[in-house]
């Protein structure tokens, strides 16, 4: 876990343009996660990374900030398919988002989907928040999409709060951390970089990797043994083991 960390009450970095707000909370996302690559960004010590090019930790966040920007919105061709580019004027696309914070801007092995918030009432947008706070932890924030009543306009990133009814959520627009409760999110007044109704999730579906120490990685206990009647040979198939899980 990198010793960069963030809370409601302090200031991170902020965007280094108004369409960069996804990248931005991206990037923090990654700071959080990845220590040697916080380190950089911030003191400039320690090995340097590739696309955090700069003298100050302003220039090397926004550098960054430009490098997942394109790798968000780029043309990807992977064995799940043709990812077609988004332009960069739209802001972050919440598909290219999920690519991102599954591939290093979170814990490895976490996985992400995408909710779509808008459309529900308030019963869906309780569950909704109630879903997100069991599965945001360290390490494995989620994106909110905020915007007007008719268009998403911004981006936003969700941390685990320290109560049991808030989330904390970095503001990329003012760099500041603050709790948000559910009230806010289904009365529709975020006030989250002046936008105040929640449009999308990017969050993790709570499939984490195992926890180091939680079981060892071979236990002979789970690998079934075959019964056999005494005086005769097993069949072929009587001594496969299943695969251990």
């Amino acid at each position: 876990m990198s010793a960069y960390l963030l809370r409601a009450g302090d200031t991170g970095p902020t965007q280094q343009s108004p369409v960069t707000c996804g990248a931005a909370c991206l990037t923090v996302a990654r700071m959080l996660v990845d220590d040697p690559f916080a380190r950089w960004v911030t003191t400039g010590s320690g090995l340097p990374v590739l696309g955090a090019e700069g003298s100050t930790p302003v220039e090397r966040f926004a550098s960054y900030e430009r490098t997942v920007h394109r790798r968000t919105n780029g043309l990807k061709v992977s064995r799940a398919g043709l990812r077609p580019p988004w332009p960069r004027a739209l802001g972050t696309p919440p598909w290219g988002a999920r690519a991102e914070l599954e591939a290093g801007a979170s814990r490895v092995g976490t996985r992400y989907e995408v909710d779509v918030l808008r459309p529900l009432g308030d019963d869906g947008l309780r569950a909704a928040f109630e879903r997100l706070h069991r599965v945001v932890d360290e390490g494995e924030p989620a994106l909110l999409y905020v915007g007007s009543d008719v268009l998403p306009r911004h981006v936003t990133l969700v941390l685990p709060g320290q109560l049991d009814d808030v989330v904390d959520v970095y503001e990329p627009a003012s760099g500041h951390v603050r709790q948000v409760t559910v009230t806010e999110v289904v009365e529709a007044r975020l006030g989250l970089g002046g936008w105040d109704r929640a449009w999308l999730l990017v969050r993790p579906t709570g499939e984490r990797p195992a926890r180091a120490g939680s079981r060892p990685a071979f236990d002979p206990r789970r690998v079934p043994v075959p019964r056999l009647v005494p005086g005769t040979a097993p069949a072929p198939d009587a001594v496969r083991s299943e695969p251990v899980r």
